[in-house]
């Protein structure tokens, strides 16, 4: 691990039981993000994408290995720990968005803070909504918006703790193309400006472009494909 590592997986299995047979959905996977950071995880349907992302963000528990948040060793943590953890540190967007119908835009954006009981919530829900460019849409019910404008609302949500990392899930899987480089452009200016690590999950290849960093995971195993710049370098071009 770096010294300025944020996340970082270190020899992680992940093995499901099916009856008589072990399923391995990671295999021996090391991994590691900075703040600032966007990589790309890429691979088929079936590679352990969501698996992976849902150990990185704490959901679930690798069967071997050790998963360190700021260098300290969390892959052991009681439920109410991780729950901390994730609320302190990781935000998640994702493919479906996951919006509640009923709740306007700022509504929505909010869900995360109910239970913090948090007096600056509002205020800095409606300051995120303007920065993802949807001010004038605050009050707009999840029916009332694009493809492209729930997205944003579900970036925005995902940045209302002020997480130091954003886990995303396919995040341009239910866009047309023009709104998913929207999305990605966003992404991009977010990690310079609010310096989180964006790690997403995707087959779509529109990332490479965005991207700092490309992995893949293909069949439970994971592959450095290497930064933009080192291919550039080394093909030059």
């Amino acid at each position: 691990m770096t010294a300025t590592s944020i996340i970082e997986l270190e020899g992680v299995w992940k093995r499901y039981q099916s009856g008589t047979e072990t399923l391995e959905a990671l295999k021996d996977v090391n991994f590691a993000a900075e703040p600032g950071e966007f990589v790309a995880i890429m691979g088929p349907s079936g590679s352990g994408k969501s698996t992976m992302l849902n150990v990185l963000g704490l959901l679930d528990v690798p069967s071997e290995g050790v998963v360190r948040l700021d260098g300290s060793d969390v892959t052991d943590l009681s439920d109410e720990e991780m729950t901390t953890q994730r609320k302190d540190a990781i935000g998640f967007i994702f493919q479906d968005f996951f919006l509640i119908p009923t709740l306007s835009a700022i509504e929505n954006v909010e869900v995360p803070t109910l239970f913090g009981r948090d007096p600056t919530a509002r205020d800095r829900g409606v300051e995120l909504l303007e920065r993802v460019g949807l001010g004038e849409r605050i009050e707009h019910r999840p029916d009332q918006l694009s493809g492209g404008q729930k997205q944003r609302v579900a970036i925005a949500r995902a940045l209302i703790n002020e997480p130091r990392i954003l886990l995303a899930d396919e995040p341009t899987g239910n866009l047309d193309r023009k709104t998913g480089r929207d999305v990605l452009e966003l992404f991009t200016e977010l990690k310079v400006e609010e310096d989180v690590a964006v790690i997403a999950v995707t087959h779509d290849d529109q990332l490479r472009q965005y991207a700092d960093r490309v992995v893949n995971l293909v069949d439970g195993v994971l592959t450095e494909e290497g930064r933009p710049d080192e291919l550039t370098e080394e093909f030059g071009t």
